[in-house]
């Protein structure tokens, strides 16, 4: 039963990772307004909904030391502000052209995840592991780029663009180990509520340190409504579906089971704007699945 329960986590990071692929339908109408101020919004109101279950993750806080404390401090602010906003601004350097270098550093996160996992975690790492996960973030290439090739003429920005990448890739792969290990102590809704209690303490920093006070009071009902979609789906919802599966799976399995967004965002592409899928494309899904799954569920022990 146990091993059952243990088996059920990928599932868990998957069906946020199909949420999160979600993410880019909701947000558009939230493009007017500067990261920093979404950022801060998203998680009060993620936050605010969290209240009404305060009973069930409050007394939880007690069995945190400062290790978990300042763990948490950590992945709110690399992950929930910082991250956010690297990846906003490396976007804007490139006009947000889709192909771009931009997209492609952002897809290494899983390396340093795997890192941060083995030098945080202490998880042990093997050669066959290494293997899957390699085959995987080859078929994530395939996925994300249909004509196979990367986008490098975004202009003289590109270069800080691919900063701005790289850092949100530091930032949200060792999130993923930092959040592990706060877990391995609390329930995933204690995690959940305090990741959305943080979050808008630092983001909030960001937009007075940033003169963006006044974007704070532009909010629109059409944007305040999409928020609380958001909420309610790719943001405090997923979150929490995601600590559910992080909490019953390694690190560095999670980091893997979390591709199949891009191969979701593909889909909803064919679906919502008709795009076509390549066969090269088609091929990346497939191998991408089958590596998951390998990792995931085929060789415990990988």
């Amino acid at each position: 039963m146990i091993n059952k329960i243990k088996h059920i986590g990928p599932i868990f990071v998957i069906i946020a990772a199909l949420l999160w692929s979600l993410d880019g339908l909701l947000r558009r109408g939230l493009y007017s307004l500067p990261p920093s101020v979404v950022v801060f919004y998203e998680h009060l109101i993620g936050f605010g909904i969290l209240l009404f279950l305060i009973p069930k993750w409050f007394p939880d806080l007690k069995k945190m030391t400062r290790k978990e404390w300042i763990a948490m401090i950590l992945v709110s602010l690399f992950s929930g502000a910082l991250g956010t906003i690297f990846y906003t601004a490396a976007l804007g350097k490139v006009n947000y052209i889709q192909y771009s270098v931009v997209v492609l550093l952002q897809q290494l996160q899983p390396i340093w995840a795997i890192t941060a996992a083995a030098i945080l975690l202490k998880e042990k790492v093997t050669k066959k592991f290494l293997i899957w996960a390699a085959l995987a973030l080859v078929a994530a290439y395939f996925v994300n780029f249909k004509d196979l090739t990367v986008n490098f003429g975004t202009g003289g920005g590109t270069a800080i663009a691919g900063l701005f990448a790289v850092l949100a890739g530091v930032l949200w792969g060792s999130s993923t180990a930092i959040s592990k290990y706060v877990l391995n102590k609390v329930s995933f809704l204690t995690a959940t509520a305090l990741r959305f209690a943080l979050a808008p303490i630092f983001a909030l920093g960001f937009v007075v340190s940033m003169g963006q006070t006044s974007a704070l009071f532009t909010i629109n009902s059409a944007q305040l409504i999409s928020l609380l979609l958001i909420a309610f789906s790719t943001g405090m919802l997923a979150l929490a579906i995601y600590y559910y599966g992080l909490k019953r799976t390694p690190a560095r399995v999670t980091t893997i089971c979390e591709l199949v967004w891009p191969a979701s965002a593909v889909f909803i592409d064919y679906v919502y704007f008709h795009q076509t899928y390549s066969n090269t494309q088609i091929l990346g899904i497939i191998v991408l699945l089958f590596a998951i799954y390998q990792i995931a569920w085929k060789n415990k022990q990988v």
